[in-house]
């Protein structure tokens, strides 16, 4: 079984969206496939067959107050939109609807991650979860700590999936996954430290003491996950991914030019996917 890992990362979420791209301008398919934040959308607009949908979301809606805002923060809490992200934008009747027919015809496994903030569980959601017109299952997977409020499904509140599985190549391997593309959103040597998750861990401490607790471990198991995945690649078991530099994008940047090269930079890097496969 061959499956894909999206790690996500807010608007860097772009080069792993023009990874999908590729992979769908040359008929590459996946029986597997893990989205973590932003890449649960890039999973769902890959499977919708939907080339350069998400590249939309990422150079020309990001850019909208509707989108992401301060305003948002004070109006709802939230300075990313997620109902407007994964709901007005994406529903049937919105501006760039996501191909839910072909989604659900698609034969790949899918897995979305999000963290239950009460209890610090990670929590994978299916295909099943998903439903017409309601992708709650994204907006769960990429409610940023601090940066968005939980999102609620059936009661219980979901935090950005980043902060519990950031690298879910592990999780891929459980379920049956002989070789595994796993897509980064910064250089693979990245190291990732503790320093910028301490304040916002101490302000989601009091009501969710649990999440805060996946915030201040997040650096170790982004590290480790990332760890994991070079040693499955030395062993031809996982193709890792990353963009060698970031072209000043970082995780709300809006910037189109920064942007459009990061897009490129996924888009070449997707060609060692060609070779892997044949290995």
């Amino acid at each position: 079984m061959i499956g894909a890992v999206d790690v996500g990362g807010g608007l860097r979420g772009i080069y792993g969206s023009a990874v999908f791209d590729f992979c769908l301008d040359h008929n590459i398919n996946f029986d597997y496939l893990i989205g973590v934040s932003a890449g649960s959308a890039n999973v769902a607009s890959f499977l919708g067959h939907q080339k350069g949908r998400n590249k939309k979301f990422y150079m020309e809606y990001s850019m909208r107050k509707e989108y992401m805002s301060p305003g948002n923060f004070i109006k709802l809490g939230s300075y990313l939109n997620l109902d407007y992200i994964y709901g007005t934008l994406s529903n049937s009747d919105g501006e760039y609807p996501l191909n839910f027919d072909m989604f659900l015809k698609a034969a790949a496994r899918v897995k979305i991650v999000a963290a239950n903030a009460l209890t610090g569980e990670t929590k994978y959601f299916e295909k099943e979860d998903f439903k017409r017109d309601d992708y709650s299952v994204c907006k769960a997977s990429s409610a940023i700590p601090m940066v968005c409020k939980p999102y609620v499904i059936d009661g219980v509140p979901y935090y950005d999936g980043g902060i519990s599985d950031p690298v879910p190549i592990e999780q891929a391997i459980r379920d049956g996954c002989q070789k595994v593309i796993v897509i980064l959103t910064r250089p693979v040597d990245f190291i990732r430290e503790q320093k910028k998750d301490i304040w916002p861990a101490r302000m989601i401490k009091r009501r969710f003491p649990n999440a805060a607790e996946l915030l201040l471990d997040r650096y170790k198991k982004y590290n480790d996950g990332v760890a994991r995945a070079i040693q499955y690649m030395k062993e031809g078991r996982a193709l890792v991914l990353a963009p060698d530099d970031l072209c000043g994008v970082e995780t709300l940047t809006k910037d189109k030019a920064k942007l459009q090269l990061l897009y490129e930079k996924g888009y070449s890097d997707a060609r060692k996917i060609i070779d892997f496969l044949k290995e």
